[in-house]
């Protein structure tokens, strides 16, 4: 229980950091760290942060990974906000270590085309391409403390590269999950993503060539950029598995979201089972100004919805395939489809 206790004070340590402090909104960098690239929980509208499980544990809060029978491989692909011609890959894997620890590891890599490249000689390029590459590397270590007590933390590698122009950084989540009631139809689960040091862009692009009237000799100049924060935020959720047939659930759940460097959100969702073959799910991620174009601060309007079927094969085995749609002004809506394998 002692490392239950050092989790808890890492997760409410910089309590004070969160206000969802208009003030600061645009002052962080590194957002893509704020896009769910995985179909069940975005489905969801990001509200299942005491019962997400499996590899999406990574994005919501990595306590969920102890629900990993055994070996779980996941890929996802998102078309996001559909017509930008931007997508977002994640794949990797969770994995059951003994009785009580886990393990997982996940990429995600966003694909954003080819740009070209113009000068102020030439406006209109024609001097080749140049591809933006954006990469979070995620490795998470989880443990079942008790029979309803589970924790966990991952440390994140950032990268973000432009034509010559680069950023690495590095970032710690950590969360945990408790589940009570008499049939562990009750939840609760708490999440702090993206705390780590500031950020910041190097490398030959940011350099420029000076010349000494005199002899004319060459020097070269670096521009330093600014620092920029990484996009901090804390999770709390909560759910209750409503079991309305022998084989047949319901659950509901909820999700604020503190956001440093952003508005707050309030994520609902609501979740069908039947079986372990299919489950269909809705949810709205609310902020202030969301119904109104006018004060919107983000393309997407707050609707989601989502479906998952699941095949077993043999004993243990199960193929899964998972989609989510949300809804988005302008654009035509982020769509992610997945597959996955365990075992």
């Amino acid at each position: 229980m002692r490392i239950v206790n050092k989790i808890l004070v890492l997760l409410l340590l910089n309590h004070s950091a969160f206000a969802g402090n208009g003030d600061r909104a645009g002052e962080a960098g590194a957002t893509q760290l704020l896009i769910n690239p995985f179909a069940r929980s975005s489905g969801l509208g990001n509200a299942n942060t005491s019962s997400i499980e499996g590899l999406e544990s990574q994005f919501i809060n990595i306590a969920g990974i102890t629900k990993t029978k055994g070996t779980e491989f996941s890929f996802y692909r998102t078309s996001w906000l559909t017509g930008t011609d931007i997508n977002i890959n994640s794949f990797g894997f969770s994995q059951k270590l003994g009785e009580r620890n886990y393990l997982a590891f996940g990429i995600m890599a966003f694909s954003m085309g080819n740009i070209p490249i113009t000068t102020v000689d030439l406006p209109d390029g024609g001097i080749g391409t140049y591809s933006p590459q954006f990469i979070n590397v995620g490795a998470s270590y989880a443990r079942q403390f008790t029979s309803s007590i589970s924790g966990g933390f991952t440390l994140r590698v950032i990268s973000e590269s432009v034509a010559n122009i680069q950023g690495l950084g590095v970032a710690i989540d950590a969360g945990i999950q408790y589940i009570t009631g008499k049939k562990k139809q009750i939840g609760f689960g708490i999440a702090l993503k993206n705390a780590g040091p500031k950020m910041q862009y190097g490398g030959d692009g940011l350099a420029v060539k000076a010349y000494f009237s005199a002899d004319r000799q060459s020097v070269s100049l670096e521009s330093r950029s600014q620092a920029f924060e990484l996009p901090l935020l804390m999770n709390i959720g909560a759910h209750y598995r409503f079991d309305i047939a022998a084989q047949q659930q319901l659950i509901a759940q909820a999700t604020f979201v503190s956001n440093a460097f952003a508005k707050d959100q309030y994520c609902m969702g609501l979740e069908y089972r039947f079986k372990k073959y299919f489950a269909a799910r809705m949810g709205f991620v609310y902020e202030d100004g969301v119904f109104s174009t006018a004060t919107r601060t983000t393309a997407l309007t707050g609707p989601t919805a989502g479906f998952s079927v699941e095949i077993p094969y043999k004993e243990k085995t199960i193929f899964g395939f998972d989609y989510s749609y949300r809804d988005t002004s302008p654009f035509q809506g982020t769509h992610t489809f997945g597959a996955r394998i365990s075992f």
